[in-house]
């Protein structure tokens, strides 16, 4: 009966333990699906060049002040760099991809100041070999054009570099003082002889503003600028109309309404001469054409 008795309580035992160890082997494979399912809808991690420490504007950098971070894919800003730096046998889509394509040795230079471990673009440095100034900042085929301002004509000295501005000109038009558009929406790419448009003189009043221009509004600028006065129009952000053609007078800025003279033709009166004795009398008659 011992015997039985142990054999007995020894099956149970093993019974308990085989579905225990079910249990937990359920529960481990649960727990495993559902990490896998988490780790397929998790978002994709890829490769993203920092900068491993802060910059100022104008100063330059080498591959040795880089560093590589995972950064979600899809949530990217344009102009982001995966590669330090690539040897000249590197595949195309790897070189652009790269700061320092190539085996190119040459600095680059911040376009804005930078934090630490923050991501580098392409359009906020400069390209290897050239320093931070006007010509890393214009576009291609595009000319810098300098307008004299000052507290009144300068939106005074709230202008940054990366603004854009309406420019309106002032000046005489057959002796009569006129105000006119001439040109919208042009891109400041230095203020006085800064091109940081991370300057600290946020409330200085600059004397001159350099923008981004083409050849043909160079030479019109450099006519009004010598014929009037020039005044600039800070846009907004989030400006999205066209002003149009603005050409304001005084007597439309008054509200004068000028109405041409008309000349108005003075009734005709025809007439016949006759001579009664020592006297000469005019008598009217119907004209005739």
């Amino acid at each position: 009966m011992v015997v039985a008795l142990v054999l007995v309580l020894g099956v149970a035992l093993a019974g308990a333990a085989v579905y225990m160890a079910q249990q937990q082997i359920s529960q481990f494979q649960s727990e495993r699906d559902m990490l896998m399912a988490e780790q397929a809808n998790a978002p994709q991690l890829v490769d993203v060049v920092v900068l491993r420490r802060a910059l100022a504007y104008g100063e330059r950098f080498t591959a040795a002040d880089l560093g590589v971070i995972k950064m979600q894919e899809g949530h990217l800003p344009e102009g982001i760099f995966h590669i330090i730096a690539t040897p000249q046998d590197a595949p195309e889509e790897a070189q652009a991809a790269s700061v320092f394509p190539g085996g190119e040795t040459r600095p680059r230079a911040a376009l804005r100041s930078y934090d630490a471990y923050e991501a580098i673009l392409a359009n906020k440095i400069t390209a290897p070999g050239v320093d931070a100034g006007i010509m890393a900042t214009l576009s291609p085929n595009m000319r810098a054009f300098t307008i004299s301002v000052n507290a009144t004509t300068g939106v005074s000295g709230f202008l940054r570099p990366g603004d854009r501005v309406d420019v309106y000109w002032s000046g005489e038009v057959k002796g009569e003082k006129v105000t006119k558009l001439i040109d919208t929406n042009l891109r400041l790419i230095a203020i006085d002889q800064s091109a940081d448009a991370d300057r600290s003189e946020e409330t200085k009043v600059a004397t001159t503003v350099t923008a981004e221009v083409t050849p043909e509004q160079v030479a019109a600028l450099t006519l009004a600028q010598g014929t009037g006065e020039l005044t600039l129009s800070l846009v907004g952000m989030q400006n999205t109309s066209d002003p149009g053609a603005i050409e304001i007078d005084r007597n439309k800025l008054l509200g004068i309404q000028v109405q041409e003279a008309v000349k108005v033709e003075s009734e005709r009166v025809c007439t016949v001469k006759m001579r009664k004795g020592t006297e000469l009398v005019e008598t009217p008659i119907p004209c005739k054409n």
